[in-house]
């Protein structure tokens, strides 16, 4: 009779480091590990100094968890010493630097990664890269969002139809097709990248973020079905997304 115990489930998590995308993200980590998973946050000396105690809490209560520090390249992509965080930027022209910094994650991820062979990868979406590294490792990989499905809904509604185009300025409501209730919005509060991709300087970003959505395994939505059921269902229906709800998690804020 085999007394071999059966393989634990080795899961890495790399979080957008900005706090709305990092604190759910440890959250959904940590339910990871109760659950009997081993979880590895992977995250930079200043980030991970916000919730290394509460992570060194669930070690001490028996829990697999634990962090893998990585340099922020500050240097590398222009940033003064210390911006390792979205919310540390404070100009236009810094917040391009902090998503080139980003991408340069990309090769030591992927060392860090390649050392532990983890069974799956868990990425903020806008570590575009976190695909082809995980194809790389064949491993698969899942995008997390920071968002509910309100404005994934909202946003897959205005890049299918373009609803904004038949409008004539900036301040004229028009209503956001396919959605469950009726929602009105204007141009004037859409972001740029959205009603005019050409003079944005974060279409690029966003091109390679929905090009990653379409290769990654499924998403983990920051949301859960009793909250949003009708959006869960709308975004479910979706044929841009292939149902990808129907493969996504679903975790408490």
């Amino acid at each position: 009779m085999s007394t071999a115990k059966p393989h634990q489930l080795h899961v890495f998590f790399l979080p957008m480091m900005a706090p709305g995308h990092t604190i759910p993200m440890i959250d959904i980590a940590r339910q990871f590990a109760r659950n009997g998973a081993k979880a590895t946050i992977i995250s930079t000396p200043l980030n991970a100094s916000h919730f290394s105690q509460t992570i060194e809490r669930d070690r001490q209560d028996g829990l697999e968890i634990s962090i893998s520090l990585i340099e922020f390249p500050c240097q590398e992509a222009g940033l003064p010493e210390g911006c390792e965080s979205l919310s540390s930027t404070t100009t236009l022209e810094m917040s391009l630097k902090f998503y080139r910094a980003l991408d340069l994650l990309q090769q030591p991820v992927e060392k860090l990664l390649r050392e532990n062979r983890p069974d799956a990868i868990v990425a903020g979406l806008f570590f575009w890269w976190a695909d082809d590294v995980a194809l790389k490792l064949n491993v698969p990989r899942l995008q997390f969002n920071g968002t509910g499905f309100f404005p994934m809904c909202i946003y897959n509604s205005l890049r299918e139809h373009k609803p904004y185009e038949n409008v004539e300025s900036e301040y004229e409501e028009f209503v956001v097709p396919g959605m469950p209730d009726e929602v009105k919005l204007t141009r004037k509060k859409l972001p740029e990248e959205t009603k005019d991709e050409a003079k944005s300087p974060f279409a690029e970003t966003v091109r390679k973020i929905l090009l990653s959505q379409s290769k990654s395994l499924g998403i983990i939505v920051n949301s859960f079905y009793e909250l949003e059921p009708c959006l869960c269902e709308t975004l479910q229906g979706g044929h841009r997304e292939k149902s990808v709800a129907r493969r996504s998690c679903f975790t408490f804020q």
